[in-house]
């Protein structure tokens, strides 16, 4: 593959002669936007992760990786007859320049806040102009992906239900939201008779409220249950190396010991 031409050319040039029908990788030639889907996810996941590692050598394969993606769903589409990369690209810079009149236009936005409800705005037109040439109401929930991480997806239906007043309006009476749904929890929990069905309802009300909590502090809910995983997980391996000291595993140990230990973890961690 010639060398000479501009990289995104010669990206695409590759990811043509992978495909071809005849000299192509048979693995590349047997997917389709349903099967390659997956790993444009896991793909997406790995550029986030290099960003919270700050791993800037990561972070330049991972992004990557990741522009493959759009260049392979590019490439089977064209196949298709849909649409290619440069329909792709064009509609996204359209796009763009659509949604920032105060850079390209004479719009005034002064602050990233105002921006942000601005952006918002120009969504929702989009969206209600699609539904039906722009004749009926959409929803104010409409184009929310449903196979968005949970917490993310919670978080974005929160903030729609929010531009049309149906909100709290502030994290301390959602709190309150919070403490409802555990006393639910907890009053199911003690019912021996209560169906796994219905703890999965309050657990996700839980969840969901906690989400509200979360946005309404300004918190990335899954921002923060990522960094509380990794610290969950940081902690727990301090615990095994304390015990592998003394030649224990967890499975060796039990609860009170593993517990005094994590606190030790805990204390020596603020002390540091």
């Amino acid at each position: 593959m010639s060398h000479s031409l501009p990289p995104i050319e010669r990206l695409k040039a590759v990811m043509a002669r992978l495909r071809d029908p005849k000299d192509g990788c048979p693995w590349d030639i047997e997917q389709n936007f349903a099967t390659i889907a997956p790993y444009t996810l896991e793909e997406a996941y790995e550029v986030a992760d290099a960003i919270e590692r700050n791993d800037m050598p990561a972070l330049k394969e991972e992004l990557g990786d990741l522009l493959f993606q759009v260049v392979f769903h590019a490439r089977m589409a064209e196949e298709a007859g849909l649409f290619d990369f440069d329909t792709v690209a064009g509609a996204l810079a359209d796009k763009m320049v659509r949604r920032h009149p105060h850079v390209f236009g004479s719009a005034d936005i002064k602050t990233a806040g105002a921006q942000t409800v601005a952006w918002e705005e120009y969504k929702a037109a989009e969206r209600k102009a699609m539904a039906d040439g722009g004749t009926d109401a959409v929803s104010a929930l409409a184009g929310v992906p449903s196979n968005l991480p949970a917490l993310v997806r919670a978080q974005k239906i929160q903030k729609r239900a929010s531009r049309v007043g149906f909100d709290w309006g502030a994290a301390a009476p959602a709190l309150d939201k919070v403490e409802e749904e555990i006393h639910e929890l907890r009053r199911e929990i003690r019912d021996p008779a209560t169906p796994a069905e219905r703890l999965e309802d309050e657990i996700g009300d839980l969840l969901f409220a906690t989400v509200n909590v979360a946005r309404l502090a300004g918190v990335d809910a899954e921002t923060a249950l990522r960094r509380a995983t990794l610290k969950f997980e940081r902690r727990f391996r301090q615990v095994e190396d304390r015990l592998a000291r003394h030649g224990r595993t967890p499975a060796e140990s039990n609860l009170a010991e593993m517990d005094a230990l994590w606190t030790e973890v805990k204390k020596a961690e603020r002390d540091g």
